[in-house]
């Protein structure tokens, strides 16, 4: 039996980490092929970002379509429950839009290239 001794352990476990969070939030905007995952997602490799994406599919966070046709087309989406998560990271990119404004005013060159989560 899996024990937790708080709450944000078992998130940490399923969207912790350098990955997850930057691919629910690339998914929140529609379904993405892996080619367009890796491209938008700065430093993350093939191998890397397929064991992501396994790993939030077993999770039940994102699906896996496969269209058939050749060459072969694979699309990842968030699911029902994977939207759910938009509300967490959410709250991340707040904060870390207010982190990088906090180390600019304190003389740290720092910069947000892009943000698509802004409303």
């Amino acid at each position: 039996m899996k024990q937790y001794h708080l709450g944000i352990e078992a998130t940490l476990e399923i969207i912790g980490g350098k990955w997850k969070a930057l691919i629910i939030c690339m998914l929140m905007s529609g379904p993405k092929r892996t080619s367009e995952l890796q491209r938008r997602i700065s430093g993350i490799s093939q191998k890397v970002l397929i064991q992501q994406l396994r790993e939030l599919e077993q999770d039940g966070l994102v699906s896996r379509t496969v269209y058939p046709q050749m060459p072969p087309k694979v699309e990842y989406s968030l699911t029902e429950y994977g939207v759910t998560a938009n509300e967490i990271v959410d709250v991340m990119c707040r904060w870390g839009r207010k982190n990088i404004e906090l180390r600019q005013q304190r003389g740290e060159k720092i910069i947000l290239l892009e943000d698509e989560t802004r409303d």
